[in-house]
């Protein structure tokens, strides 16, 4: 066999192992994530209470007044450290960066020891309805879990969770995919 009959072989085999190696190399260091969702799907998703609370202004508040809308959920302890400030942050910045979506979002912090919050803190987050419960066992009906960031639906169900301190581009994104998708709220 001569060296130009052995080159043109060698480039026809390579034209076939190419591929392959192209094809293993992706599989190996380019993987997809698993899903394409951040947050942690709830199922079955649990109803949210039905109890009654008061706002931080002392008006009363049920959840159903906020019936067919998105609501991102929070809940801690009415004396906000800097993890609950934390988190009351990555939910004003995530609800603020869905622009125009954002009015078909609500956003409500269930201060679930009772103890109404600073007044300044009510200001550093108007658009948040601070929630006390107007009845201690309210509260444990309500979301209480202070480790997670909720996402209820608008027909009341509690069926998406974030960490407490998420990653605000993703959580947002998975927000922005609902929302597209969803033809309520």
């Amino acid at each position: 066999m001569t060296l130009g009959a052995r080159a043109k072989l060698a480039l026809i085999l390579g034209g076939f192992a190419l591929p392959i190696a192209a094809s293993l190399a992706v599989y190996t260091f380019g993987r997809p994530r698993p899903t394409a969702n951040y947050g942690e799907l709830l199922l079955p998703p649990d109803s949210i209470t039905g109890a009654a609370f008061t706002t931080a202004g002392g008006e009363p508040f049920r959840f159903r007044s906020l019936e067919g809308r998105w609501i991102l959920l929070a809940a801690d302890r009415g004396a906000c450290d800097p993890a609950c400030r934390s988190k009351l942050v990555a939910i004003r910045q995530v609800h603020l960066a869905l622009g125009r979506e954002a009015e078909r979002v609500a956003t409500v912090t269930v201060v679930a020891d009772g103890v109404p919050p600073a007044p300044s803190l009510a200001a550093d987050f108007p658009a948040m309805v601070f929630a006390l419960p107007a009845d201690p066992p309210a509260a444990r009906a309500a979301v209480t879990d202070a480790s997670h960031i909720y996402l209820v639906d608008p027909h009341g169900n509690v069926m998406m969770r974030w960490p407490a301190r998420p990653e605000y581009k993703r959580m947002k994104d998975d927000l922005d995919r609902l929302l597209r998708a969803s033809q309520i709220g």
